[in-house]
């Protein structure tokens, strides 16, 4: 069948009326995402404490990835990495993994003196069936004898540790700040591109030989490669298009173009849950930056590498709580990497560290933190439900525009089978609604205000005769699925489903709720038309039967995640 065209016309009914829109969206072939779109970034000081050794290895963190694999048909890739990667140095006679000084004025949630053992190593065998990526130390690799020490000893010790689960190298974490970090400076005020570009290629050429040396079977073009240039951003000294034109990809090397992402920062003025991350229009507008960095390199390379995400969350510097660790954050996620799939990115990798209030969850218990699932992995869970099993069907998300002033609402389409059958549709309802005190998320008002819902309508029109087997008919019953909480605030009692992933009821399997409305449905209207409500603060996914009037793909993967338990009761469209 030939690549079909569809055009969606949403309409949003509102208590005072309606808004209307229309949108024609025509889905191409060959813009799929990546298998294993929803990944991670772990930091590389607290890698340890995610995946353990092998006389302890963190089972509960590998629960959550499997859950994820359950639906997408793969586990999340796992990029080692972050500042601490550029403060790593190696002992050998280390006894434990990493030992780790902090200096306060630098940051309180991570060391910035570190020295590695070669027991690091064993938390890349704790978890089967996992690529990763890792880490190596440009901060101090290029600039001092005892940096560039470390990467000659550890090169060969990661790349026997990655034999069959390398996923790429990083050479370097955000270097467009080396030399302007508030968390250290590591480069003078006259680092520029081309120097960058010159450090690089002296480490990465290093580490090739290393590699050739050591584990030679990893220079196979299937297997080596680099996440690069990873800048934190797109407005700091250093520029991609400038780094690129200045030569960092000559030796082709580069398999992923990396950069990393935060809305905004922890400390920053005026920054609220529903002005900067549950807004659509802010998400956009971060994301759009980096697809015009990415186009002007595509002036200067025709082909760069594919875009992702390498490192990205809601607030730098780790997050703060009431905001990074709220239900909303965890909607804010579900439209940021939807949003980031429609423009091009082909994977994410969410960003998390021991004790970071952003974080998908928390690995151990510290005296800063609980172990157990936080509110944003419930969001993890709804985009890799809503792009389907990857492996079986790739995925091509389209962003269905609204009006002007939609800051509070966003949907997608999820297409699979080469783009022509529509699979999912995605709504979020970004309206704030909030039942605790001051929205922190503990103590619950006495009265909170009713909840109110957004309805939207979708109809299907089918622009070319020959493909009428690509809409639903109209009696199509299509499933609801909702991302639920008490409200934006919360930050416990959130489900996917009626599933809950808490640590505390299965150690992080997903456990069905009693008490949870489930298994709704929708029907096509005899004009083709689809509503369902939203309330304020939650999202839905709409998926359709395999069939159904012509609209096919809708595996949404959940048979492996039913196969786990008989007792689920957890219906597939497949």
């Amino acid at each position: 069948m030939k690549p079909s065209t569809i055009a969606i016309a949403a309409i949003l009914a509102l208590t005072n009326g309606q808004s209307l829109y229309n949108i024609s969206s025509s889905v191409s072939p060959g813009d799929d995402v990546l298998n294993s779109f929803m990944s991670y970034s772990i930091e590389f000081s607290s890698f340890p404490d995610f995946a353990g050794n092998k006389s302890n290895p963190n089972t509960y963190s590998d629960i959550l990835l499997q859950n994820i694999a359950d639906i997408i048909g793969s586990k999340p890739h796992i990029r080692v990495g972050g500042n601490t990667q550029d403060y790593a140095l190696y002992n050998a006679s280390l006894p434990y993994a990493l030992n780790g000084t902090y200096d306060l004025s630098k940051s309180p949630d991570y060391p910035t003196t570190i020295f590695i053992g070669p027991s690091y190593f064993e938390s890349y065998s704790t978890w089967e069936n996992v690529k990763f990526s890792h880490g190596l130390n440009m901060g101090l690799g290029g600039n001092s004898s005892a940096g560039w020490q470390a990467l000659l000893d550890t090169v060969p010790l990661a790349c026997k540790a990655l034999k069959g689960k390398l996923y790429m190298w990083q050479y370097g974490n955000e270097p467009d700040l080396f030399s302007i970090s508030t968390h250290g400076i590591m480069r003078p005020s006259s680092w520029n591109e081309e120097t960058y570009v010159e450090q690089w290629q002296n480490g990465t050429r290093a580490i090739k030989s290393l590699i050739r040396e050591n584990c030679p079977e990893l220079l196979d073009d299937n297997s080596y490669g680099y996440l690069a240039p990873a800048f934190g951003g797109v407005g700091n000294k250093l520029k991609a298009p400038v780094a690129w034109e200045a030569g960092l990809n000559t030796d082709r090397v580069i398999k992923l173009f990396s950069t990393h992402n935060y809305i905004s920062g922890a400390e920053s003025p005026g920054v609220t849950l529903q002005g900067t991350l549950m807004n659509h229009t802010n998400t956009k507008r971060s994301v759009d930056a980096h697809v015009a960095e990415y186009r002007a390199i595509q002036k200067n390379d025709p082909s760069p590498p594919p875009p992702v995400f390498g490192e990205h969350n809601s607030l730098y510097n780790q997050g703060r709580p009431g905001l990074s660790n709220t239900f909303g954050a965890a909607l804010w996620g579900l439209d940021f990497n939807l949003y980031a799939a429609s423009v091009g990115f082909k994977r994410i990798h969410m960003h998390q560290g021991t004790n970071y209030r952003y974080g998908s969850w928390q690995p151990i218990t510290t005296p800063k933190a609980t172990l157990g699932t936080k509110a944003p992995y419930y969001g993890n869970i709804a985009l890799a439900v809503a792009l389907g099993n990857t492996l079986l069907s790739p995925a091509t998300v389209s962003h269905l525009p609204s009006h002007p002033q939609a800051d509070r609402e966003s949907a997608y389409a999820i297409y699979t089978h080469n783009g022509t059958s529509l699979a999912r549709i995605v709504v979020l309802n970004l309206h704030s609604y909030n039942t605790t005190v001051d929205g922190a998320g503990i103590a619950p008002l006495p009265s909170p205000l009713p909840r109110a819902n957004l309805t939207f309508t979708f109809t299907f029109t089918i622009t070319s005769a020959s493909e009428g087997d690509s809409v639903p008919s109209p009696g199509t019953e299509l499933s609801v699925r909702r991302l639920m909480a008490a409200g934006s605030d919360a930050i416990s009692g959130i489900t996917w489903d009626g599933w809950s992933y808490n640590y505390e009821l299965d150690g992080g399997r997903p456990v069905r709720l009693g008490n949870v409305t489930v298994g709704e449905t929708v029907r096509v209207g005899e004009r083709g038309e689809v509503s369902v409500e939203v309330p304020d603060a939650s999202a839905v996914v709409l998926s359709f039967p395999v069939g159904s009037g012509g609209a096919v793909g809708g595996y949404d993967g959940d048979e492996r995640l039913a196969a786990r338990g008989a007792d689920m009761g957890l219906g597939c469209d497949l």
